[in-house]
């Protein structure tokens, strides 16, 4: 029997191409089906760690991390709506409005894995579901825990959690592990511990790469 694909996807919640991966993924995995394994973990990386509380006006935010003009971010925000919509996945029109630290994001995230790939795959979409398609607070600490009662996970737990510093020093470890591996833009998918896939591809993509490197360790 064919080992399993350890895939580790590292992302943040806060980046919108990062729900653009993951659909995509998603999709290739329906596509190989069960004739190709598969072990999905979700790995930390954070866009804006020195974002202070209350955050930033996106807008803003882009043009001073990017020197995008307001008129470039429209026609991206509608590049990537569109993308997702392609991929079952909904973007508000109107976009994030504000970037946020997602660091408590993380958190939640690493103790949901505790739980089993399933439960941490479901509270990563819960995650990206309330901030791209809802626009909420990635800061608020009730959002965090309705997300996580959305995947299904202990709600008391979270806010638990969330009200100490459980798991800081985990995240802080695998962001600077990924780090040091070089990763610097997300998603990054990688497969197996070595074999890297950059930036939100379409399915035929992923789908191709994992037919392959199942095939290889075969």
């Amino acid at each position: 029997m064919t080992s399993a694909l350890k895939i580790d996807f590292v992302s943040d919640v806060a980046c919108p191409w990062c729900a653009i991966g993951l659909a995509s993924l998603e999709e290739a995995l329906r596509r190989v089906g069960e004739g190709v394994p598969t072990e999905l973990h979700f790995q930390p990386f954070e866009l804006n760690p020195q974002m202070p509380a209350g955050g930033q006006d996106v807008t803003e935010h882009l043009a001073h991390k990017y020197g995008s003009t307001p008129e470039q971010q429209a026609a991206a925000r509608e590049n990537i709506r569109q993308r997702g919509a392609e991929l079952g996945f909904t973007f508000r029109k109107e976009g994030r409005g504000r970037v946020w630290n997602t660091f408590n994001a993380h958190r939640l995230l690493h103790w949901a894995g505790l739980q089993g790939p399933a439960a941490q795959l479901a509270l990563k979409k819960a995650l990206l579901a309330a901030y791209h398609t809802h626009g909420q607070a990635m800061e608020d600490s009730q959002v965090l825990v309705q997300a996580a009662a959305n995947a299904g996970l202990d709600p008391a737990r979270a806010t638990a959690i969330l009200e100490g510093d459980e798991y800081a020093a985990q995240v802080r470890e695998q962001e600077q592990f990924y780090q040091g591996l070089g990763i610097h833009a997300v998603p990054s998918v990688i497969v197996n511990g070595r074999h890297l896939i950059q930036g939100g591809q379409p399915p035929e993509v992923f789908e191709q790469a994992l037919r392959q490197l199942a095939g290889a360790s075969a």
